[in-house]
């Protein structure tokens, strides 16, 4: 079976591309052939709100990416769909995850349908964005009505997708484990490499700073006499995409400048694997969501999560067994992580989210992109009669 990608990829950084080249190896690694289209331009300079959207490692030896679209240029669109459309792909997999790049993907998308013999399946991480703009949904249906099947990484998604596209099918797949940052380290190994003092307890607030993840509930629930009596630290690691002045100036509100330290940059792979081991407990305090890869990544490293009740978090983490679901208040999420040290939960969250995160497997992932595909089939067979 021949199957192409077209999402982010190298040189791009972050999670997206990462998920899709460790899926792309696990194709490979069951015998299809697979490669990846990536972008020649993913987003303007003046529209992307980090440093810069490169990463500087290494490109990967052991997948096919080649650089061909360009997002805001139309006739690279045309240009990319009919030599996608010759080269007859059993499968395209289109990642979306951002109405921006609709009239893009889905041109391309229909172009490459006019073969009569590729499928198109979208793998979707936010039908609806966190960020909420005029135009979302009617980009996102112009794109949904250009592909053949999609997988959802949530509930919460799947739900939005057969709302805006019920003919299709849809396959429900939760976000694999982040298996692709190295093994695990000794806590104090790690702390020392971060230059972090043993003698405190963690908090890890991880990736990119945006005002729906929710740091400013994390920073005012550590205001918290029940916190401020404990000896924990808040790490925040990650670039920030919105002005840090007001963060700074909560912090100095509640003095807590001391307790929280940040690294106020974007993280790299080779060092990922430093801040979840070094970290007791990961808060994702978001204010909406869908999914998020923070959780697979803390998963892997056997690390417990707090999330909050928004979008489809809630669907990964049961409840005081191997981490917290909160309404997004800082009352609650005090709470929570006053229970969490007070009552030492680390070890028996630990071992009860060494035995649920089995079922995030990659394998799972290309079951249902198989899944979708039959069922594809099955839908034009049956049109057809």
């Amino acid at each position: 079976m021949r199957i192409t990608f077209l999402g982010p990829a190298y040189p791009y950084r972050g999670g997206l591309a990462a998920f899709n080249e460790r899926l792309a190896r696990q194709l490979i690694s069951e015998g299809k052939d697979a490669d990846i289209k990536t972008f020649t331009l993913q987003y303007p300079a003046f529209l992307f709100p980090g440093k810069t959207q490169f990463t500087v490692g290494p490109p990967p030896e052991d997948i096919r990416i080649t650089r061909e679209l360009n997002s805001i240029n139309p006739f690279s669109w045309i240009r990319t769909g009919l030599k996608l459309k010759k080269e007859r792909a059993d499968i395209l997999i289109i990642r979306y995850w951002i109405p921006f790049l609709a009239p893009c993907l889905g041109i391309v998308a229909r172009i490459v349908k006019s073969n009569k013999y590729t499928l198109v399946i979208s793998i979707v991480d936010n039908a609806i964005p966190h960020e909420k703009r005029v135009g979302d949904r009617m980009l996102t249906k112009f794109f949904l009505k250009s592909i053949d099947g999609a997988i959802a990484l949530s509930e919460f998604v799947q739900k939005d997708i057969e709302v805006m596209r019920h003919d299709i099918p849809v396959c429900l797949s939760p976000h694999p484990l982040f298996d692709n940052y190295g093994r695990r380290l000794p806590k104090e190994e790690a702390l020392a490499s971060l230059k972090l003092d043993p003698a405190y307890s963690y908090l890890l607030f991880f990736g990119i700073i945006r005002e729906y993840k929710g740091l400013s509930l994390l920073i005012e629930a550590l205001a918290s006499v029940r916190i401020r009596n404990k000896k924990i630290r808040l790490i925040v690691a990650g670039e920030f995409y919105d002005n840090p002045a007001p963060y700074k100036k909560l912090i100095k509100k509640y003095n807590l400048e001391d307790e929280i330290i940040f690294f106020d940059h974007f993280i790299n792979d080779s060092d990922v694997r430093l801040f979840f081991c070094a970290a007791d407990l990961v808060a994702q305090p978001y204010k909406s969501a869908t999914q998020s890869g923070v959780t697979q990544i803390a998963f892997y490293f056997d690390k417990p999560v707090l999330v909050t009740k928004v979008g489809g978090l809630k669907e990964f983490v049961e409840h005081n067994r191997y981490g917290y679901v909160v309404n997004p208040e800082p009352r609650f999420i005090s709470e929570a992580i006053a229970d969490y040290f007070e009552k030492e939960r680390e070890k028996d969250f630990s071992a009860a989210l060494r035995k649920e995160k089995e079922k995030y497997s990659w394998h799972k992932m290309t079951e249902s992109i198989t899944e979708v595909f039959y069922k594809c089939l099955l839908q034009q067979l049956i049109s057809s009669l």
